[in-house]
């Protein structure tokens, strides 16, 4: 049984201002958590968000697409409000993540969306665009990569747990689970920096420090190998599909670099640029920006 909801509206001072919904369904035996605004009715934007977040990066952005735009932002399991089975009860690999994401929006009866992909959003978009290319309205890339030379220093810790998963290359790689790195990625390269709340870098830690979850993170950290075996087709996919894709990108991000940013250039005709200042967490500074760069650019594709 689907549940329809008309989503209201309040206003304040005369202008209206989109409520957000805070929802779940049940997916695979699994709570998974989503935010939800805007009219079904309009074309669908599905936020898929990075590590170590959850859909609470989109707090500033949702509202903002909310007038044109029906806004999902869902939680993947083991992060933020969603489920979070451990090691043993659920196998934590991208393909698994994307599944669920998949059930969700057919769950929702979402047939096409833009996907906005960011980090960890990255593989679990591109492989629901690879699987079901014609669902897929655009895309919007928020410093998320499909090549290699697109990783940056962080990924260091990455490749030795990859060539070696011994106690030593595990316990480097939980130094990127640690308060001290979660800061880092919300404050290194801002322009605004009273503009970015304590509460975004807060929240992941709150989740990542749940009992259990250093070896979700693990898991999906030795698996993020299989995003880089993959990365030949989905710049296959993106040569053949040609979605209309934004950049919308962090300029200073350490995590993942500007040539990761130029290269979907390579494959991709119908494409805009656009470098912001700011982190990987560039949202936490520009939101507005990115939300007018989305209504600019798909409005022009589909008005």
């Amino acid at each position: 049984m689907h549940i329809f909801v008309i989503v209201r509206c309040e206003f304040v001072d005369g202008k209206e201002v989109k409520i957000i919904l805070y929802k779940k369904a049940i997916i695979e035996g699994l709570n998974i958590f989503y935010r939800e605004a805007g009219n079904p009715n309009n074309p669908a934007i599905i936020l898929l968000h990075g590590f170590p977040s959850s859909s609470h990066m989109f707090r500033d952005l949702i509202p903002l697409l909310a007038d044109r735009f029906h806004v999902i932002a869902p939680d993947y399991p083991g992060f933020g409000n969603s489920s979070m089975p451990t090691t043993e009860d659920y196998q934590y690999t991208f393909e698994n993540l994307s599944i669920v994401i998949e059930k969700l929006l057919a769950n929702l009866c979402i047939s096409q969306y833009i996907l906005y992909v960011h980090d960890y959003g990255g593989p679990i978009g591109f492989r629901l665009a690879m699987r079901n290319p014609q669902r897929i309205l655009g895309f919007v890339i928020q410093n998320a990569v499909a090549h290699e030379q697109g990783l940056g220093k962080p990924f260091d810790l990455f490749k030795a747990l990859w060539a070696d998963p011994n106690p030593t290359t595990k316990a480097a790689f939980a130094q990127l689970t640690t308060f001290e790195f979660t800061k880092k990625q919300y404050l290194t390269g801002i322009c605004l920096p009273y503009l970015i709340s304590p509460d975004g870098y807060s929240m992941d830690q709150f989740f990542l420090d749940r009992p259990g979850n250093n070896q979700i993170q693990l898991a999906l950290g030795y698996d993020y190998r299989k995003n880089v075996e993959q990365y030949p087709a989905w710049q296959h996919y993106l040569r053949t599909y040609q979605p209309p894709t934004l950049v919308a990108w962090g300029k200073n991000d350490f995590i993942f670099t500007l040539e990761g940013a130029h290269a979907f250039s390579r494959e991709l005709t119908h494409i805009e640029t656009c470098f912001l200042c700011g982190g990987h967490f560039v949202l936490e500074e520009q939101s507005l920006q990115v939300s007018a760069l989305i209504k600019s650019f798909f409005g022009r594709i589909y008005s």
